[in-house]
């Protein structure tokens, strides 16, 4: 890997109505993907190790690779027009006489995000893409701050709860709402194939003044 490319993690995902953000990033900046319903709550469920009773979509693609041999290697977010990123899946595959083939194939950031998550598979970002994007740190800390402050006390008024569920959905957009961003438009995924402007997703998001 070289050093054209800057590796992320998922720091959170912030389901919103009808869509999520996706914040990425490491120590130095988050920057703010948004992506539709149904991916994002697969990442999620991806980071939080929840187990389902069937394969959905994203595991199936996962059993499929393995089934002949292969795996997510690696995820590139390579390129951004606009408000919209595109992304690089690269997949590696390794026969019994052990030839290993590698395969690149152009992927939604989401769907790409979803199976990295999945496999633990790093995500890099490319050094142009890192220079463009803006920086959501303060935003994604005062989301945090706020979200640990209503679990504390949610904990206060019931002793006996050995554990503290998650936000609700009204919860968090009233949070996202207080800490200043909100979706610009709907160009992402519904899940179906029912994608706008060449399967694309953007950064749909801004500051509020």
């Amino acid at each position: 890997m070289n050093s054209e490319v800057v590796e992320v993690q998922v720091r959170a995902v912030l389901p919103l109505e009808g869509s999520f953000a996706v914040f990425m990033g490491n120590s130095e900046k988050v920057f703010v993907i948004y992506v539709d319903e149904t991916v994002g709550a697969a990442i999620s469920m991806f980071m939080r190790g929840v187990n389902k009773e069937r394969p959905l979509t994203h595991d199936l693609i996962s059993l499929i690779l393995m089934g002949f041999g292969a795996k997510v290697e690696r995820v590139i977010i390579n390129h951004m027009k606009g408000s919209v990123f595109h992304a690089r899946l690269i997949i590696t595959a390794e026969n019994q006489l052990h030839n290993k083939k590698v395969i690149e194939l152009d992927a939604r950031p989401s769907d790409s995000i979803a199976l990295a998550v999945q496999q633990n598979a790093p995500i890099y970002v490319s050094a142009e893409v890192w220079n463009a994007v803006e920086d959501m740190t303060e935003t994604l800390e005062k989301i945090e701050k706020q979200g640990e402050e209503a679990k504390e006390a949610a904990a206060g008024q019931d002793d006996d709860e050995n554990e503290i569920e998650d936000l609700s959905d009204a919860e968090i957009d009233a949070i996202a709402n207080q800490s200043g961003i909100q979706p610009q438009g709907e160009s992402y995924d519904d899940g179906y194939g029912g994608m706008d402007e060449d399967d694309e997703e953007g950064e749909e998001w801004k500051k509020g003044s």
